[in-house]
């Protein structure tokens, strides 16, 4: 797919090779987990390409995450085009999957070819991702027709939270377990290369996989899954409030930021910052001819004087 423009500079360590779907494919025959980590930025990105994480998601959760919406649904394709350009510059290895934010796929095929051509061409991703079953399988079917690798998303979808009664566990029933199935094996049929289950149960996720032939990315959906997904701000404790239950934070970042912004101020409000090995020096004679120029370039009342200036054009 679309060629990575700007490569960061090498990570010690042997050199990976891009991860690529048919990869992820060989990865699930092998039993090899997958390691997905949804991003935001250039920063974000660097930490995870450093660490060969296997593919990178730009999701739409940005809007909540870093963009501080109430939901998924207000942010538009030039905010994820922005997000996933920046991703894009902080990768060099891993699958890089832009997501489809909400009304820029739904009204028809040709919306969502178009909208998934954007993420390639403009935004360097080498994979689109979209929610639900339904129509979206069309969508993913013309879209994976179109050359543009898509990844499904079946379960709890937060574009679409609100009518499934917010965000909470989906399949806790038969019916509901019955969709979910449903709309995976659609979306395998379509021509998706991987589908992310959301907040489903463990047990509902280990009886759909024996069908499932493309890998599976879980996010709160137990251990068979073919790999896992989890949001930097998340999994590095950068975000504040209440987690989901799928949430483990492996660091508690937000502390040692809260604990670095507060050593900061105090220090600049104690005169302490900056010190002197945060200074600039200069010579001293550069210094004296400097504080001779200023003398003569003031007038008495301490402001320059613009008589000698060129005000001409």
């Amino acid at each position: 797919m679309s060629a990575h423009p700007q490569e960061p500079q090498q990570s010690s360590g042997p050199a990976r090779k891009p991860v690529t779907p048919p990869m992820l494919a060989e990865m699930k025959a092998a039993g090899q987990p997958i390691v997905m980590v949804t991003a935001y930025d250039h920063p974000s990105a660097q930490i995870v390409e450093e660490e060969g994480v296997d593919v990178v998601l730009v999701g739409d959760s940005a809007a909540m995450t870093v963009l501080g919406y109430d939901s998924t649904v207000p942010i538009g394709m030039e905010e994820m085009l922005m997000l996933a350009a920046a991703v894009r510059r902080g990768l060099r290895t891993p699958l890089l999957v832009g997501d489809l934010p909400f009304g820029s796929y739904e009204g028809s095929n040709e919306q969502a070819v178009a909208s998934a051509q954007r993420f390639v061409k403009e935004a360097g991703c080498d994979a689109i991702k979209l929610e639900r079953g339904g129509a979206s399988v069309d969508r993913a079917r013309a879209i994976a027709e179109a050359g543009i690798p898509v990844m499904g998303h079946v379960g709890l979808t937060p574009q679409t939270a609100t009518a499934l009664g917010g965000f909470k566990a989906q399949g806790k029933t038969s019916e509901q377990a019955a969709q979910i199935a449903s709309e995976a094996l659609a979306l395998q049929e379509a021509g998706c290369f991987a589908i992310v289950f959301e907040a489903v149960p463990a047990a509902i996720t280990e009886a759909i996989m024996p069908l499932m032939r493309v890998p599976v990315i879980g996010i709160g959906a137990g251990p068979a899954t073919d790999g896992q997904v989890l949001v930097f701000h998340d999994l590095v404790g950068l975000s504040a409030g209440r987690s989901p239950k799928f949430v483990k934070r492996f660091a508690e970042g937000r502390a040692e930021l809260v604990r670095g912004v507060s050593a900061y101020a105090r220090e600049v409000r104690e005169g302490t910052f900056p010190a002197a090995e945060h200074i600039y020096s200069v010579d001293p004679a550069e210094l004296a001819a400097f504080n001779e120029w200023l003398e003569g370039a003031t007038s008495d009342e301490g402001t320059f004087s613009h008589a000698d200036w060129d005000w001409g054009p």
